[in-house]
């Protein structure tokens, strides 16, 4: 997650253009080493020369009709020689061709992509692979996109399916966000989603309640942020190593017509029931400043969340936490419904049950992937100042089911 910035306070990478943020040294989109001073360009020309045979003045690149390349010529004041035959252009020395199964290079084509991202051949740094990323696996699907103003996807999912001792379903989302002030925190969201993923699809088929296993999983996805910080950081911005690797969680679990969430930080579950006429809610509390006010009633929650400290967190996962505290919470909806997993980079756009049910597509429930699409575009076309990470399940509900949402 991420502070605003002003549009127009923004500096841009004289590579790739695009934004970038303050002390930064790479440019997180193409790579381009801001420390550098670039070389002023070579004022050289390109002229074309229309009549067969003139001379070209010295220094000036030949490109008229026919020239076949760049050739020597000759000095100054020196009347070139109308025997000499040019020589034939050589040509240019083939790309290394990439290894069996490597990557190539997404620039030339020919080169290959070397460990850290770029391209052996002509050096051109490679899309992340997270920059934008979508899985549809069953009755569950999750999109995460880099966003409009961030240098990389901080963000990261996690969804699956297992079966219950009896032969039933489970249907997992694990939704986090990296805190953007600690180091790494895109490596703090990818162990945390895979650790509380691992952790569901273990116990969950050994017949662990749901709401137990989902405790489980959030303790178990932060040892997984902790040990992060005993291992040396990868970033070049060492000055950013103050802090621990940090990130929230989401996550919700639909087994046995139970739907039940956990979280930690102010990541978000709601509920949008398919049928409209009927109220959305959502699910979760933020662990932040804002709902830190409203919950001792200083505020009331538009001038908590006008206020810039609102999105300040007081509960993630990392070593540097006060405190671990995961909050868990069952339901057992009485209708079908869609059970959105968001990071803020969405609800910032859609902050109220009612604000996220407008903007859930009326097919979500029957196309979950595509309204997971729509859920980030609706994001982006908002501004898209955040990363945006958002997982869909739809929750059926067998006849003899009872119960309220």
């Amino acid at each position: 997650m991420s502070q605003n910035h002003q549009e127009t306070a923004l500096p841009r990478c004289p590579g790739c253009e695009e934004p970038l943020e303050q002390g930064d040294l790479f440019c997180g989109a193409c790579g381009y080493d801001l420390s550098a001073v670039p070389e002023p360009p070579l004022d050289r020309p390109t002229v074309a020369i229309s009549t067969p045979g003139a001379a070209a003045a010295p220094g000036i690149r030949h490109d008229g009709p026919g020239a076949s390349g760049d050739f020597e010529l000759a000095a100054p004041g020196a009347a070139p020689d109308p025997r000499a035959v040019p020589e034939p252009p050589q040509a240019p020395a083939p790309a290394p061709a990439p290894a069996a199964g490597g990557k190539v290079c997404v620039a030339c084509r020919a080169g290959r992509v070397d460990g850290d991202g770029y391209c052996e051949n002509c050096g051109h740094a490679q899309p992340r692979e997270r920059d934008h990323m979508e899985q549809e696996l069953g009755s569950v699907a999750a999109v995460s996109d880099r966003g409009l103003r961030h240098h990389r996807n901080e963000d990261a999912f996690a969804v699956s399916t297992t079966a219950l001792p009896d032969g039933s379903p489970a249907v997992v989302a694990i939704v986090c966000d990296g805190v953007s002030s600690a180091s790494r925190p895109d490596e703090a969201s990818a162990a945390a989603a895979s650790a509380a993923n691992a952790s569901l699809l273990e116990s969950l088929p050994r017949g662990t309640h749901p709401q137990q296993a989902m405790h489980e999983a959030i303790v178990a996805a932060a040892e997984s942020v902790n040990r992060l910080a005993e291992q040396a950081g990868q970033e070049r911005e060492q000055h950013r190593h103050q802090n621990a690797p940090a990130c929230t969680l989401v996550g919700a679990v639909m087994a046995s017509g139970l739907l039940v969430v956990g979280w930690v930080g102010d990541s978000r579950v709601y509920w949008v029931p398919e049928d409209r006429s009927t109220a959305p809610a959502r699910l979760t509390e933020d662990d932040s400043w804002a709902a830190q006010m409203v919950a001792t009633g200083l505020m009331n929650e538009a001038e908590a969340y006008a206020d810039e400290r609102a999105h300040a967190i007081t509960g993630w996962l990392g070593a540097d936490a006060y405190e671990l505290e995961p909050h868990t919470a069952s339901f057992k909806p009485d209708r079908p419904g869609v059970v959105v997993v968001c990071t803020d980079g969405l609800w910032n756009y859609a902050e109220s049950a009612a604000e996220m049910a407008a903007a859930v597509p009326d097919d979500a429930y029957a196309r979950p992937l595509h309204g997971a699409q729509v859920l980030v575009g609706h994001a982006l076309d908002g501004g898209g100042h955040d990363n945006v990470t958002v997982a869909l399940l739809p929750f059926a509900v067998s006849p003899q089911g009872a119960g309220s949402a």
